[in-house]
């Protein structure tokens, strides 16, 4: 499956600008997060210059006067910087929560929008680790990382600024190693981003391959390929393992070399601040003190940078699907007249009576390089039932694609009673379509949620009178609970025959002007394969519909078969009429019935 490459720009500021609009409803909380941590620093701060007090004053000279003064402030202070600890702990939380959501909510939101090639060329493991794991990571930043970058920042600031009104000359070769700090960090930025990178890139091929692992159990056991999945997701992991060690050692080596520099702050205050003791012990153990506290923030903010660095690779990809535009989308003045998907402007839609025609339509798929369909015309008229038959690969899905906008043409229209497509909305569109797949998808929930889909207030008569339509009225007996009965993941819990039943049930039951059906009985027995056909033979009365079928013998009645090769017409006609010009179709057909007989006498 092809993938998507990941945009590999820079985003200024490690991406803060594209997460702007997502931090401005929270800013009150982000303020107070800022507001808190500053005082708590400034408590931490003064803790040092309360000890420097107790020992100048109280040990220095031998005096107990104003103890119970200080010893109270010092309580008091301790109560007031835990209520601030608190109260910013539960901010931090709340902030990263809400991010989570919305950033996950507007890329779901955004998901809906992007056109089937999308998800042709993206896994779903792919797709499920910018929504999970991505938005996770972006969260923690937007509330932890600000909450730990105010009281770090603001202690190191303060420090050093109590250390310079105090001495100037020793604060100064105390934080020189600032820029060391900083000139470490621009030589490490540039191979940490790399490699995190690789290593986000390989994790989504591991959650795709577990995905896949899981969707196509099945498969991979009747095919006894549990060696080929085993070492194709080794090979990944240890892939992952290889990558993530050497970020590791890139860390590792950032970080001791940060934390060596760093130490040297309280080398210098033991080398030349020693002479301060002999004079004002509580001011000697205040440089020591803030020497060594420095030594934390300055080890925080090096992970913190590391980290930051390693988010800017979540926000690429995040907001890169975000971003990305689908292939079919409305024009703005569709949008403006006809509303969207989420805001369907219905007052203006006009009715779809359910002509069809295709007008010199050229027509490849975006991620491929040879033309489908060539000079493509056809035209169905409401109400007549056309069926699209060929040998695989001649294009009869790409026809039912093209019909439902799905994708758009290359070149040419596609018209629906006579407008072109494209200056109506896709929901307008869509939403007088019914469509059957050949491998119909269920949602999680009861029977009666799944048909509803479709049509969220149809009554449980209008349900069952649906069910009726497609014979599959018979089948709610041999469920326990009836339409409240689970259909599991997918329709798992059901055979094949029944989620096509309900598939087929649910497409008619939102009553669509036009019908297609995609090999809707090529995956079904010939039992059901028959309640199928007396149902189409029933419902197709008063709506187009456009039959793409492998089975031969179930098109026998429809109005008009078109033998579809290379992406054209190459024959058309009425059954009776194809059978006798012994041509393609009489072929199909014909070898499609003496592969039935031998399938018969085998059985």
């Amino acid at each position: 499956m092809k993938k998507t490459e990941e945009k590999h720009k820079k985003l200024p500021f490690f991406g803060i600008g594209k997460l702007l609009p997502f931090l401005k409803p929270y800013r009150a909380m982000i303020i107070f997060m800022v507001v808190c941590g500053v005082l708590g620093t400034l408590w931490d701060i003064a803790v040092t210059l309360m000890e420097r007090y107790a020992l100048n004053h109280f040990i220095a000279e031998n005096t107990t006067d104003t103890l119970w003064l200080f010893i109270t402030a010092y309580i008091v202070g301790v109560v007031v910087t835990g209520i601030f600890s608190y109260a910013c702990c539960t901010r931090a939380m709340t902030v990263e929560v809400s991010v989570n959501r919305d950033l996950r909510n507007a890329a779901f939101r955004h998901l809906q929008t992007l056109s089937f090639s999308y998800y042709s060329q993206n896994s779903v493991g792919y797709i499920h680790s910018r929504l999970m794991s991505d938005a996770s990571r972006i969260g923690s930043l937007a509330s932890w990382t600000i909450m730990e970058s105010v009281w770090h920042i603001a202690y190191l600031i303060g420090a050093i600024v109590v250390m310079f009104s105090i001495n100037a000359k020793l604060a100064a070769m105390v934080v020189s190693i600032v820029p060391l700090v900083a000139l470490l960090f621009s030589l490490f930025q540039k191979k940490l981003v790399a490699v995190n990178r690789e290593i986000r890139e390989i994790n989504s091929r591991i959650t795709s391959d577990f995905n896949e692992g899981i969707t196509g159990a099945r498969t991979v056991k009747s095919l006894v390929i549990e060696d080929k999945m085993e070492h194709d997701f080794r090979k990944n992991t240890d892939e992952m393992w290889r990558k993530s060690s050497r970020h590791a050692r890139l860390r590792g080596l950032f970080a001791a070399t940060m934390g060596f520099a760093s130490s040297l702050a309280l080398a210098i205050v033991l080398w030349k601040g020693g002479y301060i003791a002999a004079e004002e012990v509580g001011t000697f153990s205040m440089f020591m003190a803030y020497a060594q506290g420095m030594m934390e923030p300055i080890r925080w903010l090096i992970d913190s940078i590391s980290d930051l660095i390693t988010t800017e690779v979540n926000i690429e990809r995040l907001f890169g699907l975000m971003e990305t535009q689908p292939d079919v989308a409305d024009s703005q003045a569709v949008v403006e007249k006809y509303g969207d998907c989420f805001h369907p402007k219905t007052e203006n839609w006009e009715p779809i009576r359910g002509d069809i025609e295709f007008r010199h339509v050229d027509f490849k798929y975006p991620d491929g390089d040879e033309y489908v369909l060539r000079d493509f015309n056809l035209t169905i008229p409401f109400g007549s039932s056309i069926a699209i038959v060929g040998e695989t690969g001649a294009g009869k899905s790409t026809l039912a694609n093209l019909i439902c906008r799905f994708y758009e043409p290359t070149a040419g229209q596609v018209l629906i009673d006579g407008k072109d497509v494209r200056e109506r909305s896709q929901y307008w569109l869509h939403s007088a379509l019914g469509y059957v797949l050949q491998t119909p998808h269920l949602f999680s929930g009861s029977i009666r949620d799944n048909l509803r889909v479709g049509k969220p207030d149809a009554t449980d008569d209008e349900i069952i009178a649906a069910l009726h339509d497609v014979s599959a009225d018979t089948m709610l007996e041999h469920l326990e609970r009836g339409l409240d009965s689970e259909a599991g993941e997918s329709g798992d819990l059901l055979s094949m025959g029944e989620k096509q039943l309900i598939s087929f049930a649910r497409a008619i039951l939102a009553n669509p002007r036009i019908l297609i059906l995609d090999e809707a009985t090529a995956s079904v027995d010939s039992l059901t394969e028959a309640k199928i056909q007396a149902a189409i033979a029933k419902i197709i009365h008063g709506r187009t519909s456009v039959v793409i079928a492998h089975r031969l013998s179930t098109v026998r009645n429809a109005d008009m078969i078109l033998v579809v090769k290379d992406g054209q017409i190459i024959e058309s006609g009425r059954h009776e009429a194809l059978m006798a010009q012994k041509g393609t179709y009489w072929r199909l057909y014909t070898k499609q019935a003496e592969d039935d007989a031998t399938e018969r006498i085998l059985a």
